[in-house]
């Protein structure tokens, strides 16, 4: 009875050594590990502010993905191009991420762009982001109450508008910032509406009046991504067509500055006659396009 009683102290005592060597520490009345897993299992499972979370989530993938101060550094309407297909995030305050590929652009090339906000080089409080360094950030308002997002490109006053994203990431909390803004009552959303609409995409995302002016190359809160799972779209995938909403800038409104993904669910307004026009080869040129 003794001997048994000796040999159960010396296996609670190696037991114990174990337990040290893994970095644990056991209560005076505690003679297993919590839940009865093992010292190996204990030190490799998460803490409790980690989380599984998937590629999208990964807190070390954004350094990796993020573009930085050199892609944003390119002609306008080249980049209007190159942000098709690209990852718009948007961290929240509750650490929670958003996160649209970006389906449709238009280029505002400033100066003798009549369309632009920065037409002739005029500078004003509301458009100084265009003016600011490539990747800077241009939120302005539209009607009094609705915002549109821009970023400022290569060129003196050039800014390229953010029209449409296809929700990739958090779209029930999309949903819930854009119900906020719709009468009570009204349907619910399709995924493909959530950020059909440059106004749409800043209530989707909460991108506030706040954010004009920052840097989207390093800001902690929202950032432009590679997508880790698509290839970048062929040229024969974009459209060009006329821009949106300026009919009142005659010859200007005609420019084919507005870029999309052909077939893309989330575009906001498709032109029939432009994709006709790229597909037979006939798609209209400028000679600002390069």
């Amino acid at each position: 009875m003794m001997a048994g009683r000796k040999r159960k102290v010396r296996d609670l005592v190696a037991a114990a050594a174990t337990d040290k060597e893994a970095g644990l520490t056991l209560r005076k009345d505690q003679t297993e590990p919590i839940c009865g897993a093992s010292p190996v299992m204990l030190k490799s499972q998460p803490g409790p502010c980690d989380s599984v979370q998937s590629h999208y989530f990964n807190n070390s993938a954004p350094d990796q993905r993020r573009l930085e101060q050199e892609f944003f550094n390119q002609p306008c309407i080249c980049l209007a191009k190159a942000f098709l297909g690209k990852v718009l995030v948007r961290r929240c305050a509750d650490g929670s991420e958003l996160r649209g590929r970006i389906v449709e652009t238009e280029a505002y090339l400033g100066g003798e762009d009549k369309a632009s906000h920065s037409a002739g080089g005029k500078r004003t409080e509301r458009n100084t982001a265009m003016f600011m360094k490539p990747g800077t950030i241009y939120v302005y308002p539209i009607y009094g109450i609705y915002l549109c997002m821009n970023v400022s490109s290569e060129g003196e006053g050039a800014a390229v508008l953010l029209r449409s994203l296809e929700p990739l990431q958090g779209q029930s909390a999309m949903r819930e910032h854009r119900a906020a803004r719709r009468k009570e009552g009204a349907r619910q959303l399709k995924d493909k509406e959530l950020c059909n609409g440059p106004s749409k995409l800043c209530q989707a995302l909460n991108i506030p009046r706040c954010f004009d002016r920052r840097d989207l190359a390093s800001d902690p809160e929202v950032w432009l991504e590679a997508d880790p799972d698509a290839s970048p779209p062929k040229p024969q995938d974009i459209v060009s067509a006329p821009r949106i909403g300026i009919e009142s800038h005659g010859e200007w409104a005609k420019k084919p500055w507005r870029f999309y993904l052909r077939g893309h669910p989330c575009v906001s307004v498709v032109n029939k006659e432009a994709e006709r026009r790229s597909l037979s080869g006939n798609a209209t040129t400028d000679s600002s396009d390069p």
